[in-house]
């Protein structure tokens, strides 16, 4: 059994805080040898870059715009073999505003 978890934020700062708790997490159940389960990632999953332009004027000055974007940024984090003890331990983490969490189970 596979888990993937993959993390979502617009900072990348706390997204990759969110993801070293995850991976100390693992690291720490192996240290206390509750579990030997395998850890891969956090690999960096490509930003999603979504840019819009609005009209700063909609009457005089239509040639002047304004341009926004957004960045989400993403990381994945595979758990090959995880136990019930870091399921656990998964439900009781508690991340930072603005990270989305998905764990599936493959």
């Amino acid at each position: 059994m596979k888990m993937k978890i993959i993390l979502r934020a617009y900072d990348h700062r706390v997204l990759d805080q969110s993801a070293k708790r995850i991976v100390e997490i693992v690291h720490n159940l192996n240290k206390d040898g509750k579990a030997n389960q395998k850890l891969k990632g956090p690999v960096p999953l490509p930003t999603k870059i979504s840019r819009w332009t609005v009209l700063r004027s909609p009457h005089v000055n239509k040639d002047s715009r304004e341009q926004f974007e957004i960045r989400e940024h993403r990381r994945l984090i595979y758990i090959l073999e995880p136990t019930k003890d870091f399921i656990e331990e998964i439900k009781k983490l508690r991340l930072p505003a603005g990270v989305a969490i998905e764990i599936k189970m493959a």
